[in-house]
């Protein structure tokens, strides 16, 4: 118990600027300049106070995990989805917010729960919770964060946006039993892989922006598009998280770079290796992954990064970028301004980005 107090009080101790100022000077300061944020920043300070509210407990150290959510950092991508497709499609209301908590929140509990299955070691630029403060605190805390996005979702009185919730929820965790049992697999093909990728990340995705076309109550052909698009726009950032795991830079992305060669899991750029390198370099991808042997790491990803696997990876995410682009269209006219123009930012960014 004293761990988790500790982990809490830990969480609460970080101290960076306010959410909206600090994403969107990050989106700022990006090489190509991104501001897709600017039409909802006043959406997400709602959510920000949304968030602080629903954080609230009996225990008074639970609700001082407010600050680590508000203020942890993050791109916030999939509750800006939310609060941009809701937008876009004529909603002015404000129960988009509480949604696009919902969200982080779900969001946030997967990513404390990854991090112990995974043993990460980096967070957001900063040691993870799990190896701070030991799994107890990590996974506990996802629990409360996920309960609490169930009763968050039920508040906005919307049976078919709760389906919607809870049949991602569910597809998420089968996704990381998916791919925890394609560890150390080198079996695994393109096909495969990319049916972990949709429920593990472009779920959530996908979802985001269908009960953000639900809440605006748009008609079911967009409703449908909607959801296209975030599912195009999740495949397309995880296959780009791919390439940055063997070609970005560890204070750029938060995280330390290598780690899915290290933990065994077989991404795009080593199925392509796999697939099309030479038979050396097939023999140290099996020995890398099936039997963890370190001193083939560096060379694997060297052959990674030489052989075409990070150009064919990024290929396929540009193609899903065109098939989220293609599924915007459906919105027409309601669809244009400032939000759809976001939302078409939105997906260049996705293949642009650098962290």
């Amino acid at each position: 118990m004293h761990r988790i107090i500790a982990a809490i009080d830990w969480i609460y101790s970080i101290r960076v600027t306010k959410l909206s100022g600090a994403i969107l000077s990050q989106y700022k300061t990006n090489d190509a300049g991104y501001t897709f944020l600017a039409p909802v920043l006043p959406d997400l300070e709602l959510v920000n106070r949304i968030i602080r509210q629903q954080m609230h407990s009996d225990i008074a150290l639970v609700g001082r995990i407010a600050e680590y959510i508000i203020n942890a950092g993050g791109k916030r991508i999939r509750p800006v989805l939310v609060l941009l497709v809701a937008r876009a499609l004529g909603y002015l209301g404000e129960n988009h917010c509480t949604l696009a908590a919902t969200i982080e929140f779900i969001h946030t509990a997967t990513l404390l729960h990854d991090d112990v299955v995974d043993e990460a070691q980096l967070r957001r630029g900063i040691p993870s919770a799990n190896i701070s403060f030991g799994n107890a605190a990590s996974v506990l805390v996802g629990d409360f964060l996920y309960t609490r996005a169930f009763q968050m979702m039920v508040s906005v009185g919307n049976m078919r946006i709760l389906e919607v919730l809870a049949d991602a929820t569910n597809l998420i965790a089968e996704g990381e039993v998916m791919q925890l049992v394609h560890v150390r697999n080198t079996a695994v093909d393109e096909d495969a892989y990319m049916r972990v990728i949709y429920a593990k990340t472009a779920k959530l995705f996908e979802a985001s922006c269908e009960i953000g076309a639900l809440i605006a109550q748009a008609p079911a052909e967009k409703v449908r598009a909607a959801a296209r698009f975030g599912r195009a726009l999740g495949m397309a950032f995880q296959l780009i998280d791919d390439v940055l795991d063997y070609a970005g830079d560890t204070g750029e992305m938060g995280k330390r770079i290598g780690n899915d060669l290290k933990e065994g899991k077989m991404t795009l750029p080593l199925i392509y290796l796999l697939e099309n390198g030479t038979q050396q370099q097939k023999t140290l991808v099996r020995r890398s992954v099936e039997e963890n042997d370190e001193s083939c790491f560096s060379a694997v990803s060297e052959a990674v990064c030489s052989c075409g696997a990070l150009e064919y990876t990024r290929d396929r995410a540009e193609q899903a970028v065109a098939q989220a682009i293609q599924a915007l269209a459906v919105f027409g006219g309601d669809g244009s301004g400032q939000y759809g123009k976001s939302l078409l930012e939105l997906a260049s960014f996705s293949v642009e980005r650098s962290f």
